[in-house]
């Protein structure tokens, strides 16, 4: 699998929901190697897409498409700033994300050593499964080998997550995923994602 993410701060929240609407109506069917995105704005009004790709060299022939740059053109004027991310490297946990959420959470950070913070998540999975069952699946997007991340989290519901939160089967594996961060993660919550 490989993501493309795209995230920003939007000056033009109905131009980027219409835009996205559009991507998925009339370039998704022309996209080799789709497998699907994830794409909402938060309240702070940041926008955020994660868009998967069965490969790299399958998402780069969809950025070569002249329709492609045609709907870019138009959807870039609703951003104030935008960034880019290409992750080849990727982890799911539970099977990974689920059009069934009404909740994502994304997180962005860097892990101390990205090895060990990988094999931390594989083992965590199992626990997660047991004390989370808020949690329908996520995805680990690595942005190179230096440890920086970006998660995507799916949840039943905003609800059901902040409550998990609270548990005290969350506490252990809590402090482990704290534990491995070297700088504090950012936190990008999507109240009403969209998923195509």
């Amino acid at each position: 699998m490989f993501i493309q993410i795209i995230q920003g701060p939007v000056r033009d929240a109905d131009r980027f929901n219409r835009e996205a609407e559009r991507w998925a109506a009339d370039l998704k069917p022309g996209a080799v190697g789709y497998q699907g995105c994830t794409w909402g704005l938060a309240a702070d009004r940041t926008a955020f897409m994660a868009a998967r790709f069965d490969s790299a060299e399958s998402a780069k022939e969809n950025s070569a498409r002249p329709e492609q740059g045609d709907w870019w053109a138009a959807m870039e004027p609703a951003f104030e700033n935008v960034s880019f991310l290409d992750c080849d490297q990727i982890d799911t946990m539970l099977g990974g994300g689920s059009d069934d959420a009404g909740f994502v959470q994304v997180i962005s950070g860097r892990a101390k050593d990205q090895a060990s913070a990988r094999a931390m998540l594989r083992d965590a999975e199992g626990q997660l499964s047991q004390s989370r069952p808020d949690i329908l699946g996520g995805i680990m997007a690595w942005h190179g080998n230096d440890g920086e991340f970006t998660q995507i989290m799916y949840f039943r519901s905003e609800d059901q997550a902040r409550s998990g939160e609270g548990s005290p089967a969350e506490a252990e594996v809590d402090n482990q995923y704290r534990d491995m961060m070297a700088i504090e993660p950012t936190f990008i919550d999507l109240d009403e994602p969209h998923f195509d």
